[in-house]
């Protein structure tokens, strides 16, 4: 379970004055369910997924991970969390197959079990016939995935994915959009950022529209279209973050 209470975030900008990149969010993802995070560039989405996935402190309010504290107990939330990054970054020397066995080692797994997942995680996103080459002779897509399966290694309960298919054209999109959809299927909580209205409406169970750093609208679609008389994701979404 993903629990976010009051979330704040704060940076000094080049003039040394405070700016409040996140500004007291709370929302909660259970097992089985996809959350959408939605928003603009430069929302906030990135900012909050970052402190949960521990890389940084809040300056206010709280969070918990698969029921632990995001600052108090950071290894165990660490340990418990798959985060993937448009910004995550691959050693071009190692193959595909070993990157994805060096995370796997340094979440302790064992040999036959780190085996039978790479194994198994290769064949599901289509991998193996690249699992051999070094990861900077790797496409876009191909290092795309390469970042999921070992985002995935270590089958945590939490899996964070922010905007992970930038970039990617739609063969590999596809690929990836389905197996995040199998994430919940296993009964993961998943946090997904984005700002692509037809990955929220293909994925997620609830939807969170952020704002210069503020949650301003959440609900099913459902919900929201009943809310904001509009059917379409897109203009609901521009209802909402338009003054």
């Amino acid at each position: 379970m993903i629990e976010a209470a009051k979330l704040v975030k704060e940076f000094r900008d080049k003039e040394r004055r405070t700016v409040r990149a996140v500004d007291g969010i709370s929302f909660r993802c259970n097992a089985g369910r996809i959350y959408g995070l939605l928003g603009a560039n430069g929302a906030g989405k990135t900012t909050v997924l970052r402190m949960l996935a521990t890389i940084l402190q809040p300056t206010g309010g709280t969070a918990r991970i698969a029921g632990f504290d995001v600052v108090r107990e950071a290894p165990k939330v660490r340990a418990n969390i798959g985060f993937l990054s448009t910004a995550t970054a691959l050693y071009g020397r190692l193959t595909a197959q070993e990157m994805v066995e060096y995370f796997g080692r340094l979440h302790g797994l064992d040999d036959d079990t780190l085996r039978s997942r790479t194994q198994a995680i290769f064949k599901r996103l289509d991998m193996e016939y690249f699992s051999n080459r070094r990861c900077d002779d790797l496409s876009t897509g191909m290092k795309q995935r390469v970042s999921f399966a070992r985002t995935l290694i270590h089958d945590p309960p939490v899996m964070i994915f922010d905007e992970p298919t930038v970039g990617l054209d739609v063969t590999v999109s596809r690929t990836i959009i389905n197996f995040i959809r199998e994430c919940r299927d296993q009964g993961k909580a998943v946090l997904f950022s984005t700002h692509v209205m037809s990955e929220a409406e293909k994925l997620c169970d609830t939807v969170g529209i952020i704002h210069a750093g503020r949650l301003m609208a959440e609900g099913c679609l459902p919900q929201l279209r009943d809310v904001y008389k509009l059917h379409d994701l897109e203009d609901i979404f521009l209802r909402v973050v338009t003054p």
